[in-house]
């Protein structure tokens, strides 16, 4: 039975059909730019499908020395280490711009997750596409001159190559 998230478009399937109908468990939150979204150190609940705007992902070291680890767009998950088990947040996350995100608890999120093979499957497929993206970023530090890096990040900003 096809489910009414599953769309013609692409053969893809449509998270912001499927994610309001997964019941109890889940709320529209409207961040305005700047804010904080979570902090390291807090509570890992939930994970976040941002439906409009840009947020950032960072982590602080010990020493105090901050860095982005991630700039994200519409139609991308964080806050997805809820999932595997972390009870805190290892990095905080904030509104780049205006934001309006769906806030998925943690036992919904699983509960959708085994209930919506496509759903799954498109899950999944973003965590695998982040992380081959952070390891890419992690073999840029370690082998490529700090031009290149800077390089890369603009290409990446610019979109270049979609």
């Amino acid at each position: 039975m096809s489910s009414p998230a599953a769309t013609k478009k692409n053969g893809g399937f449509d998270p912001n059909a499927f994610l309001p109908t997964i019941g109890d468990g889940r709320k529209i939150l409207a961040v305005p730019k700047k804010q904080t979204i979570f902090t390291q150190g807090d509570p890992a609940d939930a994970v976040f499908y941002i439906q409009k705007g840009k947020v950032r992902l960072t982590v602080i070291s010990k020493t105090g020395r901050e860095a982005t680890i991630g700039i994200l767009d519409v139609g991308s998950f964080f806050g997805e280490g809820a999932l595997a088990g972390q009870a805190l947040r290892m990095g905080s996350a904030a509104a780049m711009t205006d934001c309006k995100l769906l806030v998925v608890e943690k036992e919904a999120m699983i509960n959708a997750i085994h209930r919506e093979h496509a759903f799954s499957g498109l899950f999944v497929e973003y965590l695998l596409a982040r992380n081959i993206r952070y390891e890419e970023d992690l073999i840029d530090h370690l082998f490529n001159s700090s031009e290149l890096r800077l390089a890369r990040v603009l290409l990446k900003l610019a979109h270049f190559g979609k």
